[in-house]
């Protein structure tokens, strides 16, 4: 018989600071007895666990929007899991929860961390436990608050959107076409332009990894794309990528545009962790644009109202949830996160750690 004081939580810590990409010299794996939750705390094995490109600058020190992780802490994540013994009167076992687990097999959450943590109780009926991690999850929560409250969409408008198959950028697209805009997409084969126009729904993608013609650079060969696609201008940008493609679009804005700040995966892994800026930023100037970056945490209280909007749109098949899903468990973290930064991954990447 299994009991809680025979458990090894295996857990993976972030051992040093990355230069450029994590390597396998950034991680430590250790192991410890799972103990019983606290008078008022929680204690979940975690199912899932959801690889952001935001991981990479929360290995960063310095000042930023949350704390970096601490040298020696588990590296932090965002997961769903299922409480397996639980002390509190909000909780009860077989409860499948969301939160902010890390990189570990079971998540013992202190009584004054519930709160704190975002430990909230889902409804697997309204999504599987990845597309809790994606569509209904952080990811989709990112995209939701981007697009409606910075980038203040209008009916008739045209959107662009930079990672157009990575896991926000699949919902600001449909999100986008809902709401009655023109949706263009950036991603990275042809594979994944294929998707997101003819099941997503875009009216279009742009392909950067497309080789360019003889003497024309990539960065031309996209201009090119958004001479085309975009005849009639941006309206909204919502950028994921940053760096070269940041200044392609900053240069098809119409007045009044909106530019949402996301992230910028393309500059998380430059040598000594030096960003390069827009260089078209006058732009914004030119063209009285807007130009704002956006933190999901800010939207935590407004959560619910999206996710039951959300809900309804995949259950109605307006709105399509595709998720990459690794196995191997916290053992697999370090080579799974990589994905991120080469592109490899085929939607939101999900690191499956134990089965339901």
């Amino acid at each position: 018989m299994t009991t809680l004081a025979t458990l090894v939580n295996h857990q993976v810590r972030l051992a040093a600071r990355p230069t450029g990409l994590p390597t396998d010299a950034n991680w430590q794996f250790t192991e410890e007895p799972v103990a019983e939750p606290a008078e008022g705390g929680v204690l979940v094995k975690v199912l899932a666990l959801s690889l952001d490109p935001a991981m990479r600058g929360w290995m960063n020190e310095g000042k930023s929007y949350i704390p970096p992780v601490g040298l020696g802490e588990v590296m932090r994540a965002g997961g769903i899991g299922v409480v397996v013994a639980s002390k509190h009167p909000g909780f009860k076992v077989g409860d499948k929860v969301t939160g902010g687990p890390g990189v570990q097999e079971y998540w013992n959450v202190a009584p004054d961390q519930v709160k704190r943590s975002g430990l909230a109780r889902i409804d697997t009926r309204l999504g599987t436990v990845s597309q809790w991690l994606n569509v209904l999850g952080m990811p989709g929560m990112t995209g939701y608050f981007g697009l409606m409250d910075v980038g203040q969409p209008k009916a008739g408008e045209t959107l662009l959107v930079s990672g157009a198959a990575g896991a926000v950028g699949q919902t600001v697209g449909q999100l986008a076409r809902i709401k009655g805009l023109r949706a263009v997409g950036i991603a990275g084969g042809p594979a994944k332009c294929e998707w997101v126009v003819k099941e997503l729904g875009f009216d279009a993608c742009i392909d950067y990894k497309k080789p360019a013609p003889e003497g024309v650079t990539r960065w031309d060969a996209v201009r090119e794309g958004l001479k085309q696609h975009c005849p009639n201008g941006v309206d909204i940008y919502f950028d994921n990528v940053g760096g070269d493609i940041l200044d392609a679009a900053l240069a098809r804005i119409n007045r009044k545009a909106r530019i949402v700040i996301c992230g910028a995966i393309s500059q998380y892994n430059n040598a000594g962790g030096a960003m390069v800026g827009p260089k078209n930023y006058m732009s914004l100037l030119v063209n009285r644009a807007r130009m704002e970056g956006m933190v999901v945490f800010d939207y935590t209280e407004r959560f619910p109202q999206a996710i039951a909007e959300m809900a309804g749109y995949l259950k109605d098949g307006r709105m399509k949830s595709r998720e990459d899903v690794a196995t191997g468990g916290v053992r697999a973290f370090p080579a799974t996160l990589l994905k991120l930064f080469n592109g490899e991954n085929f939607g939101k990447l999900v690191l499956e750690v134990a089965k339901e």
